[in-house]
């Protein structure tokens, strides 16, 4: 499993809007500004978060994004799975349903739904809060 750049971007917005810690919306540029990424690209990132519940927006006047709920009650896991969808490290693990032909006689099915299983676990450990902690050392 690859973290896109949408990936890394959208916790690094997540972490942004939590050191804010304030209830005001956040205008993107100032995000922008700070993460030095580019605007225009933050914004697709920011409609998905948007449209999945994580952060709510308001345009105008006064407007930008805000987390909608306390940054330890939002997840890496969570986030990644919003922007990059599963994190399954082969497809057959991807489904809801796995029906894989070969899944009766497969040898390594094991091992590959360990190994997703410690990826959800490891990201779903690790919340928005435990990152702004961190103040600026982290490397996303």
């Amino acid at each position: 499993m690859m973290v896109s750049t949408k990936g890394r971007y959208a916790i690094r917005v997540m972490v942004d809007l939590a050191e804010q810690k304030t209830d005001s919306y956040i205008p993107l540029t100032e995000v922008a500004q700070r993460q030095q990424i580019s605007e225009k690209y933050l914004e697709s990132i920011v409609s998905v978060l948007s449209k999945s519940g994580l952060v709510d927006s308001l345009r105008g006047k006064g407007g930008g994004y805000r987390l909608n709920r306390p940054a330890n009650q939002y997840t890496v896991g969570e986030i990644l799975r919003v922007i990059e969808g599963s994190m399954a490290p082969v497809a057959c693990l991807g489904k809801p349903v796995n029906d894989c032909p070969r899944l009766g006689e497969c040898r390594t099915i094991n091992m590959w739904s360990g190994l997703y299983k410690l990826i959800n676990d490891y990201f779903d450990g690790i919340t928005v809060a435990d990152l702004a902690a961190q103040g600026g050392s982290q490397v996303l």
